[in-house]
Parts: structure tokens; C-alpha cells; sequence
């Protein structure tokens, strides 16, 4: 199945990007491929993912990479990955916060 990175996805893993690249770009260049590479399990087994307990929907699953929660929606045609947030962030809020709320 293909996975889809959102607009928002895509600005979540640019901005762990620039912030962890201030002391590091190598280690930064690595976490976003780590993050990056999570989509091809991702497609292979979609159901792998929990559910997000903060919705409890099925269709919406997360895996964890390091600190972060990839959260992303099974559709009947393609995964749709949501969001990059740091596991210590609220993520109702996140989400209320960037526009991407259920």
C-alpha cells in the first residue's frame, strides 16, 4: 500500500530537523531518515501500528521512532501519516493547535 506524507507530516519532520541540526546536522540528517524510513513498514503493515489511544479509532495507528509518535490513517487506497510529534507533547492538543483534530 502506498503511504502518503501530509503537508503537515512533512512540516513536522522539517522542523525536528532544524532544531535538532542547531548541534548536530548529522544526527539530524539520521533522525529524519530514521523517522523517513518508518513509512516503508509503515506500507508493508499498516495494521502494525497501535491504535492512538487519544482517539481510539482503528483506521488511526501510530509507531514510535526514538522520541516520536508517527501518527498516520489507513485508508482503502493509501496510508495518509498525519504527524511527527515528540512523545512528550500532548497530542489532542497538537492537533487542535496545527489543524488536523478528528
Amino acid at each position: 500500500m502506498k503511504t502518503h506524507w501530509t503537508e503537515t507530516a512533512q512540516g513536522h519532520v522539517e522542523a525536528i530537523y532544524r532544531y535538532i541540526a542547531q548541534d548536530s546536522p548529522e544526527y539530524a540528517t539520521r533522525t529524519v531518515d530514521r523517522l523517513t524510513r518508518r513509512s516503508q513498514q509503515i506500507s508493508r503493515f499498516p495494521r502494525s501500528g497501535r491504535r492512538v489511544p487519544e482517539y481510539d479509532i482503528d483506521e488511526i495507528r501510530e509507531v514510535i521512532e526514538g522520541s516520536y509518535r508517527i501518527i498516520y490513517r489507513i485508508k482503502a487506497s493509501q496510508i495518509d501519516v498525519l504527524a511527527v510529534i515528540h512523545g512528550a507533547r500532548d497530542l489532542l492538543k497538537a492537533a487542535e493547535e496545527n489543524g488536523w483534530a478528528e
